[in-house]
């Protein structure tokens, strides 16, 4: 019997009853297909991996991370709820030492949740690895954790989570968004106050490849983790750069996959998009899981796999080169960035249009990070709807100072709905969640 090096966990949930239509490309058939590649190689049988059932997430720990308009169980379906308990319960075998690392492939997929959700956009409703995350910190303690993003689509939903959170560095490597939906993710956006420079974008052009993505990968993302020594690393693991993937244009491998994972070194990945169904996903996630457990992933190519055809062009190589020297820069150099950018300022404001291409809904936001000389500040949310929604939503941070809190709490408990729809206040201090 084979042996892994790693003890692995996985846990598989493909939402039988969860899908945005029947031919949609995010559907139960994105996982059922890998399920067959898997057990048709025999991984089950392979000693040191084993598979685990998923939790139920509960509605507090939604409500940890997002504010749902109006409230969660409006928003949620059960396929959401497990889907985010997926990764809980991966996340916790890894915590427990139950297994060395762990790969929640589940669905649907949540990257693109930010804090406030009216809705489904780019296919996600909430957000799962900081869900997950959040709930961990939780029973676990406060950690640092890297959450690295390798789906072609930028993760806009983690950027707005944790855009002002020091702790939780968050690299997104995607197509650029002048490219690709949904039109974010640009080296300049780069932190809120007390996080400048832990946020980080890595917009890549069109038709990069396997050359470019190991590039990106040794020369900016393994140097910054080195300088951060996070206690955790998390793979938000989309699979959507693929060259045969219908939404995208890069052209990544599954051998590619697997060589980034074994350098990354993830302790856990969670599934994201990835919408090749049988020409890339079972490769994939078959290429990732023997990456994870220490395995040779060398036989794993896919059938139609040309490397003269996605060969990567020398001005995208060139490019990348410059860019990478450009951001590992602004890197090593955010704290400086930070004291000219912030100077003198009380106060941070960033105006937003956020579309749900899913349900037609179009909000704006008016988001505002109180800066604070004894902790991170607390941060307010005004949000409109065209559906008529009026919203205030206010986060206090885990690490607030007492004055934060006491102006956070003089804030919710002196405004009326008399302007407001809803008013929410996410207390991280004492993990608590009010609104009115």
């Amino acid at each position: 019997m084979e042996k892994a090096k790693n003890k692995l966990g996985l846990v598989f949930f493909p939402a039988f009853d969860w899908a945005i239509s029947p031919t949609h490309p995010e559907r139960e058939e994105r996982l059922l297909y890998t399920q067959d590649q898997i057990f048709e190689e025999g991984i089950q049988d392979i000693e040191g991996i084993e598979f685990f059932n998923p939790m139920i997430a509960s509605e507090k720990d939604i409500q940890r991370v997002h504010f749902a308009i109006p409230d969660v169980k409006s928003r949620l379906t059960k396929s959401h709820y497990i889907s985010v308990g997926g990764a809980i319960r991966a996340y916790k075998a890894v915590m427990d030492k139950e297994v060395d690392k762990a790969f929640a492939l589940i669905r649907p997929p949540g990257h693109h949740a930010h804090r406030v959700v009216y809705g489904d956009r780019g296919f996600c409703i909430v957000n799962v690895e900081a869900v997950a995350l959040e709930r961990i910190r939780q029973e676990y303690g406060d950690m640092k954790v890297a959450i690295i993003d390798t789906d072609a689509h930028h993760g806009d939903g983690t950027q707005d989570i944790y855009y002002n959170d020091k702790d939780t560095l968050f690299i997104s490597f995607h197509q650029d968004g002048r490219t690709l939906y949904p039109g974010t993710g640009a080296i300049e956006e780069f932190g809120g106050p007390a996080a400048y420079g832990y946020n980080i974008n890595i917009p890549l052009p069109p038709e990069t490849g396997e050359e470019g993505f190991l590039y990106i990968l040794d020369n900016i993302v393994m140097p910054i983790l080195d300088d951060f020594k996070p206690d955790l690393i998390i793979n938000s693991a989309g699979q959507d750069n693929h060259y045969s993937d219908p939404l995208t244009n890069m052209n990544f491998t599954a051998q590619g996959y697997a060589i980034l994972n074994q350098r990354l070194n993830p302790d856990i990945a969670v599934l994201e998009g990835g919408y090749s169904i049988e020409s890339a996903l079972p490769y994939i996630n078959l290429g990732i899981i023997l990456a994870m457990a220490g395995m040779d992933y060398s036989k794993v190519i896919e059938p139609d796999y040309d490397p003269i055809k996605i060969k990567q062009d020398k001005r995208i190589t060139k490019h990348i080169e410059e860019l990478s020297t450009y951001i590992y820069k602004r890197w090593k150099n955010k704290e400086q960035l930070a004291k000219e950018k912030f100077k003198n300022k009380t106060e941070v404001i960033l105006e937003k249009q956020i579309y749900y291409d899913t349900d037609g809904i179009m909000e704006h936001q008016i988001n505002t990070f109180n800066i604070c000389s004894q902790c991170s500040g607390y941060n307010t949310i005004k949000s409109t709807s065209d559906k008529g929604d009026k919203v205030l939503a206010i986060t206090l941070p885990r690490k607030a100072c007492q004055s934060c809190i006491e102006k956070t709490y003089n804030l919710y408990q002196n405004t009326t709905l008399n302007n407001y729809t809803n008013v929410y206040l996410q207390d991280r201090v004492n993990d608590e969640y009010l609104a009115k």
